[in-house]
């Protein structure tokens, strides 16, 4: 639907997304107002100090660097790929998406390897755990099949953004004439997203057992990981340098956009300033 229904702007790039789906082909100019709006405000919590801070929590944790360097490093980075513009971002993803992706997927297979004996197990609890709750110790006390769903849901949408509308704007961008193969291309991001290395991140952490500790975030991630010596806490800590910059870009490609939408082109360069301050 947003290749289908994209225009073509002044320069000559194509825009996209559901503010435009909305207008041309619902005709429902209102509700597409209300999107960008939502989109370009929303992207500041989900696309950018959300991600910077993951980041600079686990660099903390391991390498104990002050959360002022590591975003301060995060913001000159930034800057410096999104003032270029979205063919710009777009050439930093393409080397950043497939290195973090096998790079990832290595370091955890290589954890899963090592306590293969206890694989069946941990497939086990989870499976076991989604729809009966556990009284365990640690983050999952009194935790039920309601709020074992509304968790469910949440790092769903958050892992791979499926319903959000947010990674249509991005996918309008795509130098193609056919909506349908699009559409293929994008549904892959949710398979390797979510289906590959959120379910492997996933397995790593149940089979550690850190989960029993009371730990979170940060240190429930770094726990799970140290179970591969110097390299483990190297692989997460690169890995998720990588999809956190990865993401801050493509976010802030999506509130551009909806921005765009809402007042034109003359918006973009203030965007991208408040991006960087943010």
């Amino acid at each position: 639907l947003s290749v289908k229904y994209r225009v073509t702007t002044q320069d000559g790039l194509m825009a996209g997304g559901p503010m435009y789906v909305l207008e041309r082909g619902m005709n429902a100019k209102w509700l597409g107002i209300i999107f960008a709006a939502l989109t370009a405000v929303a992207a500041f919590g989900i696309g950018n100090m959300v991600q910077a801070n993951s980041i600079s929590s686990l660099v903390n944790e391991t390498l104990h660097i002050s959360p002022w360097i590591s975003g301060s490093i995060m913001t000159v980075l930034t800057a410096i790929v999104i003032l270029g513009g979205i063919k710009s971002i777009a050439r930093v993803c393409e080397m950043l998406v497939p290195f973090m992706a096998v790079f990832y997927v290595i370091g955890c297979s290589s954890i899963l390897i090592i306590r293969a004996d206890t694989i069946p197990e941990t497939v086990v609890l989870i499976l076991k755990n989604a729809f009966t709750g556990t009284a365990a110790v640690g983050g999952f006390i009194g935790a039920g099949v309601r709020e074992a769903i509304r968790y469910g849901i949440a790092r769903g949408l958050f892992s791979n953004e499926s319903g959000l509308g947010s990674a249509p704007i991005v996918a309008a961008a795509a130098q193609t004439s056919n909506p349908v193969r699009q559409a293929l291309v994008s549904s892959t991001g949710t398979f390797w997203d979510t289906v590959v290395v959120c379910a492997m991140t996933g397995l790593v952490v149940v089979n550690s057992g850190a989960w029993t500790k009371g730990l979170n975030g940060a240190g429930l991630t770094k726990a799970a990981f140290s179970d591969l010596p110097i390299i483990g806490p190297i692989i997460l800590t690169v890995g998720l340098l990588t999809f956190v910059f990865s993401t801050i870009l493509g976010w802030e490609y999506y509130g551009e956009k909806a921005a765009e939408y809402l007042l034109g082109q003359k918006v973009i360069t203030p965007y991208r300033i408040l991006w960087v301050v943010f």
